[in-house]
């Protein structure tokens, strides 16, 4: 049994190993637990790029936030955020313009704790604890009404997040719930694991999440574009993510299809 650090709410089953947790541990984070990393080395067992792939997702949200500052935006609501590690959004966001306003969201206690900490004497940022699935909590949290305008156009991030959403959820409804309550001129960064040209580790890697507090659904390129369909894609669509405005050539490297993850953004017309 591991300790139990004192500043770690009651009731988060450290036993139980969480997507947010293992994430921090790809990316070589500190905080997560025993349960995360034990997961996290059999995933590089089957996946054994696991980690630059995380560091692969986290460079396309960066360029994702750029994107929609470059076009205009101000305003930004991250959910699924995750655990803090350096790149977050609003310090991507304030280094263009410190006004600007970041509203995190994650259903982790311990990535909620951790980002309270960091984001304590930040102006013009908070963190929400909620689930994407929860719509009205996410949107309609005091945090949220008091620092996002959502008569102005807002960017939602939702990067790594949805392929922890089963079917039966209704994923492209519940993107659809976001889409209604954005302004025009609003984006939607997304991303998303597929297993379309790189099957053999990740459907270990999806076997290997099922007894974790967030199970792996894997989707395809025309199963991505579904999901996200409301709002007008910037080019190149959807795509692996390092061939989504890359930084320059070299980043793509010759198999992008081994980043195992689909990113896009879309504009709210």
């Amino acid at each position: 049994m591991e300790q139990r650090p004192d500043w770690l709410a009651e009731g988060v089953d450290l036993d139980k190993p969480s997507a947010a947790r293992c994430y921090d541990f790809y990316l070589g984070g500190a905080h997560n637990f025993a349960a995360d990393r034990e997961l996290g080395k059999k995933v590089l067992e089957v996946v054994p790029n696991v980690k630059e792939v995380a560091l692969n997702n986290r460079a396309f949200l960066r360029r994702a936030v750029r994107y929609c500052l470059d076009q205009g935006v101000r305003q930004f609501l991250d959910i699924g955020s995750g655990i803090p590690t350096a790149g977050n959004v609003h310090e991507i966001a304030h280094a263009v313009d410190p006004d600007a306003r970041v509203v995190y969201v994650d259903n982790e206690p311990v990535a909620v704790a951790h980002s309270r900490s960091i984001l304590e004497g930040v102006e013009n940022a908070t963190i929400v604890q909620a689930d994407l699935l929860d719509v009205p909590d996410v949107l309609e949290a005091p945090e949220t009404q008091r620092m996002l305008d959502f008569s102005q156009p807002v960017a939602v991030m939702m990067v790594a997040l949805v392929h922890f959403v089963p079917d039966s959820a209704q994923p492209s409804e519940v993107v659809r719930q976001y889409y209604d309550k954005l302004a025009p001129g609003s984006y939607l960064g997304f991303s998303h694991v597929t297993g379309e040209d790189f099957p053999e580790g990740v459907e270990g890697l999806v076997k290997l999440y099922e007894n974790s507090t967030n199970p792996v659904t894997l989707r395809t390129r025309a199963q991505v574009a579904e999901l996200v369909s409301d709002f007008e894609l910037v080019e190149p669509g959807v795509v692996y993510v390092p061939e989504w405005h890359p930084d320059s050539p070299e980043d793509v490297g010759e198999r992008p299809e081994e980043s195992i993850v689909y990113g896009c953004v879309g504009r709210k017309v």
